[in-house]
């Protein structure tokens, strides 16, 4: 069913991306490497919006990521409109994993996965998520009863 999945989408960021001409690679679409900077400018979005990476230094910690998955549907080329969304999809004990999305004239292009975690800016080992983040995090989660 067309937008029910968006109930999962916690936290979502949308980004309009212009694609440059820097980014397109020898055969003329845009190179795999440029997926991970778009990815970068989602994370950015999502804690601009969400998480301020300014606050988190104030309070001695800042984070980190430990892996990205990325499964490429179709080539984006230079005049392609593309736009770029990511969403809190869980939050552990001490991990945290984004999902995104990237559409190309409104179809599929790829879809990628990254996990992280928080750690302590001093000493650099993982810390507990923060509460008001898992806060925020549950308080846009759909809550069922009865289920």
């Amino acid at each position: 069913m067309p937008g029910s999945h968006n109930l999962q989408r916690r936290m979502q960021v949308e980004l309009a991306i212009p694609v440059q001409t820097y980014d397109i690679d020898f055969v003329g679409i845009v190179s795999n490497i440029v997926y991970i900077r778009w990815l970068e400018d989602l994370r950015l979005k999502f804690l601009d919006e969400h998480w301020q990476l300014n606050k988190q230094f104030e309070q001695g910690y800042a984070p980190i990521l430990a892996g990205t998955e990325i499964e490429y549907k179709r080539p984006i080329k230079l005049f392609d409109k593309v736009i770029g969304r990511l969403w809190l999809n869980n939050l552990g004990r001490l991990k945290w994993t984004v999902q995104a999305e990237i559409l190309s004239n409104n179809e599929l292009a790829a879809i990628a996965t990254q996990k992280g975690a928080f750690v302590n800016l001093q000493n650099g080992r993982p810390i507990p998520i923060p509460e008001e983040l898992q806060k925020k995090y549950l308080g846009e989660q759909p809550i069922y009863q009865n289920i």
